[in-house]
């Protein structure tokens, strides 16, 4: 599958008999009005406004996800295409200590690995268009002394394709500093596998591609870069060791040891030990640059020398790399048997399309970068996108992986469907390979892609697309939905429905939150501007869909992340729907999701049956320990028997999933699926401190800390801390909280109260907390007005011994009775 190093020879040997040389000077860029920075590339009014109008909404959506989520403090995120700008946007914040700084489209980022693709890859490339540099030469032509301990025959290509066989770094210890010291390592360096065997991604690659570049040309990297790459396209953000006037518009990226943060400063270690700078790492650069890289890419792609044609003054070509180059560059060189594919510098995906992983990995190059940084650039489209973050801001604790997904999986529902064949007359460099994978017997949809996640659990949307949506086929779909169901390759369950070929989704139902799960109060009804279906709220005026919105549909489908708590209202709306679904003879299809606070898990008191409500649908105690789909599974006996309606339900359950499994280990993406349920550690939370939210408490909604941080004006933050330790609650640290809450029931006042850290998981019970906290209120202050929270607590048996003053252990063994017939009933619906 992979380019012959003597069909790389020939081409090679085609591209160099062309004339040969490097233009100096590039045209004048198109600007704009910007303090500091130059714009990007001029912008089609037309193909912006189309764009924003329909990505804007849900890539904020998804951006705002990730960084409740805590993956990032904020992040810039451009698209543009071979006429320029469609989309830029910044959002959250380039600092969060020690204050806080909003980002900015300018913001200057340490991109990483993007060094390797953006800066070393293109100047070597460049070096072997003047014939300075040969792609199957050996390393040691121009760097003899790399030679030793086995890498004579190491080759520039294997270095550029990460098939050397060196590791992935250098050693650290015993610490090391100095550019000399780096290269005498890497000459120390041993082959692991016999070069061009296999694939393992490498930084000590790069650093020698760096150092031949210097050889080769006689001027350092940054030099060459600056005076080749960066000044003739007019990059002037972009530059290794940024100087001291541009650091207030750096992001900063992680604390040091010594408790000072890095800003303009590499991140990289290996490159910082080096003096700031090596070829794997130590670019600095803004989106805008970025933009005008890509750019210049795609007009490589075109085979047009002018990029800047459309400007109103003349501009001096300037080719950053010839067509034939970049043809090179997108062809597989990785092994045939590894899953991964690389190209030269840059890492292999196919185009944006709605079934993208039907097609080999080929037409799509990009890169990453540890910090939170990534470019792609789809040459079949003549697209590119931009997303740059610092998400190891500010103890390199995020992942910018799920947005890298979930953006290109917007941006692929935007396409038309791409074949294999389109694929190949487009791009014909890639006929070949294109021909290869397509071949019978290979099976490109088990070729994991560039963004391929190792999940461990199939959810439900998974298990469906890989039966091909069987179960949905020729009928006329409803979905009730928000941003929480994304499959493992970052595609909403809404997008996934409305492209795949064979299904008719014709309407969207919201929960609470709505769609995008970052609103409060009643949801208005609207229209889903990726999809362009209308969007039915079911948390406004209706709460159960009518006979009129289920009109003209077969099945209702159900897809959301549920909490695992009994108060949580998507297993009401799910409750309601399946009522509908019944009255008008609609199917009902649950895709079933993991229970984020475990499904072995099952505690807290059993619901009164006079107190169903709408945060009370079901018989259930707390923590149910059940997934949505067994809980449909027990919803559908408890309607059949209430009303006498027979719901008509199909789950489509997960595979890999194990009960005891924390959301973490299933490999999932977490997507808040709530403005205030931000992260794993406060779905586990959510479930005991919920019990108090009825009262008059802040459970630090509309703070940094929702359920980790409760209070109040007239709380004794001692006294409680002191009360609730007394408890002994296992896996628990309890602490000291003051906190104004910019929402809520003291919004603005400064509260008093109790912070939350979960330090032993498998020992946490949220609902000894829930217990305790309430019973703490209760016992040091009157004012508590503890007869509200009845509706979640659901037992009146419980308020009322809490209310007598009874010891925490003999409430919690007055709920096991109900549990133990809860735990029989429930034994039948399990289904993992």
């Amino acid at each position: 599958m992979r380019a012959t190093l003597h069909t790389m020879r020939l081409r090679l040997a085609c591209l160099l008999s062309a004339a040969c040389g490097l233009y100096a000077v590039h045209g004048p860029v198109h600007t704009q009005t910007q303090t500091q920075t130059p714009a990007t590339l001029p912008a089609s009014p037309q193909q912006a406004a189309s764009l924003s109008d329909r990505l804007g909404a849900a890539i904020g959506a998804a951006v705002r996800a990730q960084m409740d989520a805590g993956a990032m403090p904020g992040a810039v995120v451009l698209i543009g295409n071979e006429e320029g700008v469609q989309f830029k946007q910044a959002y959250g914040w380039r600092a969060s200590q020690p204050e806080r700084e909003a980002m900015s489209t300018d913001t200057v980022f340490d991109l990483a690995s993007l060094t390797k693709a953006v800066a070393t890859t293109t100047a070597v490339m460049q070096l072997v268009e003047r014939g300075r540099l040969k792609l199957d030469a050996p390393v040691a032509r121009y760097w003899p002394a790399f030679a030793a301990n086995g890498k004579r025959d190491i080759t520039v290509a294997q270095l550029l394709a990460h098939t050397s066989g060196l590791r992935p770094d250098l050693d650290s210890n015993p610490p090391w500093t100095g550019y000399q010291t780096g290269l005498h390592k890497v000459i120390a360096e041993k082959p692991q596998t016999p070069p061009g065997t296999r694939m393992v991604y490498s930084d000590i690659n790069f650093i020698v591609l760096g150092e031949l570049v210097q050889r080769v040309s006689q001027l350092s990297l940054p030099d060459y870069a600056e005076r080749h790459i960066f000044h003739p396209l007019g990059m002037r953000d972009t530059r290794f060791l940024p100087p001291a006037e541009m650091r207030q518009r750096i992001a900063p990226t992680e604390l040091r040891g010594d408790g000072s943060m890095m800003r303009g400063t590499v991140h990289d270690p290996f490159a910082h030990r080096m003096g700031g700078w090596a070829g794997h790492a130590g670019l600095f650069g803004t989106a805008d640059d970025l933009a005008r890289f890509a750019h210049a890419m795609l007009h490589v792609a075109a085979g047009d020398a002018q990029p800047n044609r459309r400007q109103a003054q003349p501009a001096r070509a300037y080719p950053l790399l010839r067509a034939e180059t970049l043809n090179l560059m997108m062809q597989r060189q990785s092994p045939a048997e590894q899953s991964e594919w690389r190209g030269l510098g840059w890492s292999l995906d196919a185009p944006w399309s709605p079934q993208r992983e039907t097609l080999p990995p080929l037409g799509l190059i990009g890169h990453t970068g540890y910090t939170g940084t990534g470019l792609w650039i789809d040459l079949l489209h003549k697209q590119y996108l931009i997303i740059l973050s610092n998400r190891v801001h500010p103890r390199g604790l995020g992942d910018a992986r799920p947005l890298r997904r979930q953006i290109q999986a917007l941006l692929s529902a935007t396409h038309p469907v791409t074949t294999a064949s389109t694929l190949a007359d487009r791009l014909p460099a890639l006929q070949e390979q294109v021909a290869q994978a397509s071949s019978p017997g290979v099976n490109v949809m088990a070729l994991p892609a560039m963004n391929a996640t190792n999940t461990t659990v199939m959810t439900g949307i998974d298990v469906l697309r890989s039966q091909h949506y069987s179960a949905l086929t020729g009928q006329r779909l409803g979905l009730i939905t928000n941003l929480s169901a994304v499959d493992s390759k970052g595609w909403r369950t809404l997008d996934r429905l409305s492209t795949a070929p064979g299904l008719q989704l014709r309407k969207v139902f919201t929960p609470e939150h709505g769609l995008n799960r970052d609103q409060e109060g009643q949801i208005a009804s609207g229209t889903d501007a990726v999809s362009g279906l209308p969007l039915i709220s079911l948390y406004g005026k209706q709460l159960r869909p009518t006979p009129d919105m289920l009109q003209g549909l077969d099945t209702l489908v159900f897809d959301m992340q549920d909490a695992g708590a009994r108060f949580y209202t998507y297993i009401s709306t799910m409750g309601e729907a399946m009522q509908a679904a019944a009255q008008a003879g609609l199917n009902f299809v649950v895709l079933d999701r993991p229970n984020p606070v475990i499904a072995d898990r099952v505690s807290g008191p059993v619901l009164d049956a006079d107190l169903r409500s709408f945060t009370a649908f079901a018989e259930l105690p707390v923590q149910h320990g059940m997934t949505l789909g067994e809980i449909a599974r027990w919803l559908r006996d408890d309607i059949r028997t209430r009303t006498g309606l027979e719901v008509k339900l199909q789950v489509i359950g997960m595979q890999g999933y194990k009960r005891p499994m924390r959301f973490e280990q299933t490999g999932l993406d977490w997507v808040p699926p709530s403005p205030n349920l931000r992260t794993p550690t406060t779905a586990l939370l959510y479930p005991g401190v919920a019990w108090v939210e009825g009262a008059n408490i802040s459970v630090g909604r509309g703070t940094d800390k929702p359920f980790e941080w409760v209070g109040a004006p007239w709380v004794d933050a001692d006294k409680l801390v002191e009360a609730m330790n007394a408890d002994k609650l296992p896996g628990l640290t309890i602490s000291m909280a003051h906190f104004t809450p910019a929402s809520g029931p003291y919004q603005n006042q400064l509260c008093h109260g109790v912070q939350f850290r979960i330090t032993q998981r498998d020992q946490f019970d949220a609902q000894l907390l829930g217990l305790s906290l309430t019973r703490q209120l209760r016992l040091q202050n009157p004012s508590f007005q503890i007869d509200k929270t009845l509706g979640m607590i659901g037992s009146r048996d419980t308020l009322a011994r809490i209310k007598a003053g009874q010891s925490q252990e003999a409430i919690a063994q007055s709920w096991q009775d109900r549990l133990r017939d809860f735990m029989t009933r429930r034994a039948t619906y399990l289904l993992y």
